[in-house]
């Protein structure tokens, strides 16, 4: 069973649409009762990370998140705002991340951008993964999600990062600790490229 945690945050019905579609079960977690079911996790999100983290902790679910993905070592796929939560922190507000990856969110140095697109970075770009397989099985060459941020995860391991996508310099869209995953686009907004990283991530 594949959870989407339900904190009042990210685009919860269109992922579970998707694996509705795909013939995997899934539910909306909306409880500490509901989420305990998971063998699997995503932990969508949208807007600021302060309010995003503080909808989490106001959810009840915090607790029984932490257990299943640090002590039980369930498979966890963070989204967007989802994804920046797993660090330690975030340039973009005060609140403590969940600390899951050794990592900051850091916003995009504006003022060094050479090109003339700014922030937000929105619309399509290319992610490339950095090893074979996996999360990004068939998805190796020629992948495009649908982005849309202003800041950005960074890892201080350079073994932590699954995927970059270049914006004024390369970033890591998307990163893996053990079984904690993290993807800054939107899988469910990524037509044929998302729905099959949502399938590997099932298949993990």
């Amino acid at each position: 069973m594949i959870s989407i945690v339900n904190y009042g945050l990210g685009n919860i019905q269109a992922i579970a649409n998707i694996y509705k579609r795909l013939g995997v079960p899934v539910q909306i977690a909306s409880n500490e009762e509901e989420l305990a079911e998971a063998r699997r996790i995503i932990l969508p999100g949208v807007g600021s990370f302060d309010w995003a983290m503080t909808r989490l902790n106001q959810s009840g679910m915090r607790e029984q998140l932490e257990k299943l993905v640090t002590a039980e070592g369930r498979p966890v796929l963070g989204i967007c705002v989802g994804m920046q939560m797993m660090a330690k922190r975030s340039d973009e507000g005060e609140a403590p991340g969940l600390g899951w990856i050794d990592a900051d969110v850091r916003r995009f140095d504006e003022a060094s951008f050479t090109q003339q697109t700014r922030l937000p970075h929105m619309g399509w770009n290319d992610v490339r993964p950095q090893q074979t397989g996996g999360l990004f099985a068939g998805l190796e060459t020629d992948a495009r999600f649908y982005f849309l941020h202003s800041y950005y995860f960074a890892p201080r391991s350079a073994d932590d990062v699954l995927a970059v996508t270049d914006y004024n310099g390369e970033y890591a869209s998307s990163v893996c600790h053990d079984k904690v995953f993290g993807v800054q686009f939107h899988p469910e907004k990524s037509h044929q490229w998302g729905i099959q990283l949502l399938k590997n991530f099932s298949e993990l």
